[in-house]
């Protein structure tokens, strides 16, 4: 009798936690959905003001949260929140990498390499060095994975300064590949860190440790390269042989992106490795994937990606009282020195003016997936002491840089190019680059695919 009546409070717990996550998904839906159409309504005419996109949509999370009027109630644990934040970060890991070519990290005159290659892993390195030195309930393995989650930069927080043409092309695409592929180059830091600090809460060897961590990140990359070569050969011939339909053939590299991500973590390894080589490689195959083919898995990306900064908002509001001194004091190190610096010490030898090189240093904008990894760093490592340090001083850095940024783009870019115009002919910052296409603005006012295409042809 006793265990029929476990059995039976157990289903009631149960069916309890299913109608609250059902409820809180509902009002989600509903509050973002008509958030989404009412932005719609006026996205062109904020066009060109200081407010964007991502500001609106964390700002409306703020006040429709508990701490507002109320009306949406989310948790970041939520499998529901995480599920959305992840398939964001897929499709945008995807599409970025679909957009830049593999031949543009080699072409000359490009700043590229340097800010990827040196300025990603030593923002790392000055972001675990200081998260060391002010948190001292850190441990180095905890210091490091919050170093990683900050380190990549967003893509469409900084398109106001990629689509802008009175900025010259160099430093435009030097962003603009930066930003597209940065995230990709972060995930496998934060994949080891996150299974160093995991690991040693529970003391285990330091080579089990590092062979579970090149394991996910080993099966992710194999996942996704072989995934994307299949995938953009099997597009390449259906295409040239006329057998898909232009709807289907926009719609088949999103099906691509979701299949590589779910593959590779069904068999341990990373699915946001996999998703982002995938899309490097079904580009590999002969030709370029264009902007009209990855134009679903862009567009599904973006709407996605402003669910996760309403999503952000709503979790933000219930943390804004817990933000101390320290974490402030982080937030502004890691949108300035932390950044600056490594990004300097990245360009030194390419003889740039020192407005060039603080213009590139600031516009740095962490987003999406900074929270996308901050909440797998929650629900995969609860058990590490310095989680809540590492997640509330994220959530600073995110919410200060949605602001900052957004805040700071035209003005900054008025200031940056009139120092531009004054520069002799031959200055180092007006040498030709290929201009690549880049993801287009949360709020543009024109059609950006086509203005995209149109400069590289």
């Amino acid at each position: 009798m006793t265990q029929k009546r476990d059995e039976v409070k157990v289903t009631g717990v149960t069916e309890c936690m299913r109608i609250s996550m059902t409820s809180e998904a509902t009002s989600f839906v509903i509050a973002f959905a008509t958030l989404l159409f009412v932005f719609s309504l006026v996205s062109r005419k904020i066009s060109g003001t200081v407010v964007t996109a991502p500001m609106i949509f964390v700002a409306a999370g703020l006040l429709l949260s508990p701490e507002g009027l109320d009306l949406v109630e989310l948790s970041a644990g939520s499998s529901f929140v995480l599920l959305v934040a992840e398939v964001a970060l897929v499709l945008t890991l995807f599409a970025d990498a679909s957009r830049i070519e593999l031949r543009a990290l080699g072409q000359k005159g490009g700043l590229q390499n340097r800010l990827l290659f040196l300025g990603l892993p030593l923002v790392i390195f000055t972001g675990t060095a200081s998260a060391a030195v002010i948190f001292t309930d850190l441990t180095l393995p905890e210091a490091a994975l919050l170093g990683a989650i900050l380190a990549p930069t967003d893509a469409g927080l900084g398109q106001t300064i990629v689509n802008n043409p009175k900025l010259p092309i160099r430093a435009r695409q030097g962003l603009n590949i930066e930003s597209g592929l940065n995230d990709g180059g972060a995930i496998p830091f934060f994949i080891f860190f996150l299974v160093l600090a995991s690991g040693e809460e529970l003391n285990q060897p330091i080579g089990t440790l590092l062979s579970l961590a090149l394991e996910q990140i080993g099966f992710g990359a194999f996942v996704g390269i072989a995934l994307g070569l299949l995938g953009g050969w099997l597009s390449g011939r259906a295409s040239r042989a006329g057998w898909t339909s232009e709807l289907y053939h926009r719609i088949e590299f999103l099906a691509l992106a979701i299949t590589s991500w779910l593959v590779a973590d069904g068999i341990g390894g990373s699915g946001f490795v996999a998703a982002f080589l995938a899309g490097m490689a079904s580009g590999a195959m002969g030709r370029r994937v264009e902007e009209e083919e990855i134009i679903f898995t862009e567009a599904e990306g973006s709407i996605l990606s402003l669910a996760v900064f309403f999503i952000f908002g709503v979790v933000t509001a219930t943390r804004l009282s817990a933000i101390g001194f320290s974490e402030i004091v982080y937030a502004v190190l890691s949108l300035t020195a932390i950044r600056m610096v490594p990004v300097a010490i990245s360009l030194i030898g390419t003889k740039l003016h020192r407005e060039t090189v603080l213009f590139l240093g600031w516009f740095g904008p962490r987003g999406l997936a900074s929270v996308v990894l901050l909440l797998i760093a929650i629900e995969e490592a609860e058990g590490i002491q310095g989680l809540e340090t590492i997640s509330l001083v994220v959530t600073t850095t995110v919410l200060l840089s949605v602001f900052a940024h957004g805040i700071s783009a035209n003005p900054a870019s008025e200031w940056y190019s009139r120092r531009v115009a004054a520069l002799p002919e031959d200055a180092p910052e007006l040498g030709e680059v290929k201009e690549l296409p880049a993801r287009p603005e949360f709020n543009a006012p024109e059609n950006p695919q086509g203005n995209s295409r149109e400069k590289t042809q």
